[in-house]
């Protein structure tokens, strides 16, 4: 196929699997629209994928190297992409300048810090389990999404960003309004990019007035005192991305382990029996659901052969998580069945390379937390629904579900 013959990607993102067989079909990279009609390529094989990101030729700058990142202004449906690409942070930098951001944020995020944190991982927890159980206690459903997977991760990158209570529901509202790419209007760019200032400017002016021992202080401090190293426009997206990323991937990393395993009661029993370990169960849905399907964006630094097609320099190309965890020729005729016996932790769904997401360890400390304690409180849980009722969340990037209703007793 040629570039002329770009496949649409479905901005609602209703099945990421079926989509991404689709395009694997056409070769191990296709070209394909974006919402509003953003041209890109997608890899749709793993190699594919994980030698691009690896490729230094690859630049995730599109000031630097995005051929058409000059013209966005011109297409005002193009504005939307500007939450993930014209923000200035870990996500849409390349090279030193990278370098530069991530060392002043994985201070934050090592080994030791992480482990320090699980009693309080721990308690949430258990709060959040008692929640629910009162919640349940007459036999209604509940949605496991609203009542776990999402307050549990929010809960603990708001206490430690020093996020006050009663910014938490704006904050969380402004990550889900660029994670929903259903809209592409100019309209709604604007207002995205209006609550990205509006919201986290009112925390940075809130840690400013109210410091403390907190991340969000720590990076303000690192602004204030050697200004040369943050810019104003930098602490704005670093918060904006790690606290965004800090818990809305953590979200559907709970909520797809728990729809996979209730779907499966034989896998669910041998986890159970300690036969699989949670550490599975975590990477296999990641591999298979990955909280982020795809991600704009990156970018060719010169020209770049993928077989027989050539990717021109200045070309942007979307990282396909989704389709390479599916992907047959690197997991087999039956890469498309959830099973956790697998051993599958070669998954690239945190990122590889200098991108891996330094929040990582954290994520998998929140899932292994609440995952085991779930089961073990509620050996019952079950799914309240239909599979076919089940609702993705309305994004081509992120991969979750809308709801998990759930009974937590037979």
């Amino acid at each position: 196929m040629t570039v002329t013959d770009r496949i649409a990607l479905d901005p609602f993102g209703a099945d990421i699997p079926a989509e991404s067989a689709r395009l694997r079909a056409l070769g191990p990279i296709v070209p394909v629209e974006l919402p509003g009609g953003i041209p890109a390529w997608a890899p749709t094989r793993y190699e594919v994928l994980k030698e691009l990101i690896l490729d230094p030729q690859v630049s995730k700058d599109p000031r630097l190297h995005w051929r058409l990142f000059p013209e966005i202004g011109d297409n005002p449906s193009w504005a939307w992409i500007l939450g993930w690409v014209g923000v200035v942070n870990m996500l849409s930098t390349y090279g030193p300048h990278h370098t530069r951001l991530r060392k002043l944020v994985a201070p934050s995020f090592t080994s030791r810090r992480t482990d320090a944190l699980r009693p309080r991982v721990e308690a949430i927890t258990t709060e959040l389990l008692d929640a629910l159980e009162t919640a349940g206690a007459d036999g209604r459903p509940v949605d496991l999404r609203q009542g776990l997977a999402h307050p549990l991760p929010m809960t603990l990158i708001c206490d430690l960003f020093g996020v006050p209570e009663e910014m938490r529901e704006d904050t969380a509202r402004l990550i889900a309004s660029i994670m929903d790419t259903t809209d592409p209007s100019p309209e709604q760019a604007a207002f995205v990019q209006e609550r990205i200032g509006a919201v986290l400017g009112a925390l940075i002016a809130y840690k400013v007035e109210h410091p403390g021992d907190d991340m969000a202080t720590e990076l303000i401090r690192v602004r204030d005192e050697d200004g040369d190293r943050l810019s104003d426009e930098e602490l704005l997206h670093t918060l904006l991305l790690v606290i965004g990323a800090g818990f809305e991937t953590t979200v559907n990393l709970i909520g797809n382990a728990v729809v996979a395993l209730l779907r499966d009661p034989a896998q669910l029993a041998a986890v159970r029996s300690g036969a699989v370990p949670w550490d599975a169960v975590i990477d296999e849905t990641l591999r298979v659901h990955p909280s982020i399907a795809a991600l704009p964006l990156r970018f060719a630094v010169s020209d770049l052969s993928v077989g027989d097609v050539t990717i021109p320099a200045g070309d942007a190309i979307i990282t396909t998580y989704a389709a390479a965890g599916l992907d047959p020729e690197h997991y087999g005729p039956q890469a498309g069945d959830f099973d956790a016996a697998r051993g599958a932790d070669d998954h690239m769904a945190f990122g590889i390379g200098v991108h891996r997401c330094i929040g990582a360890p954290l994520a998998r400390l929140e899932a292994l937390t609440a995952l085991p304690a779930l089961f073990e409180r509620f050996p019952e849980l079950r799914l309240a629904v239909a599979d076919d009722e089940l609702r993705q969340v309305p994004s081509f990037i992120a991969h979750g579900w809308q709801e998990v209703p759930v009974l937590l007793r037979g």
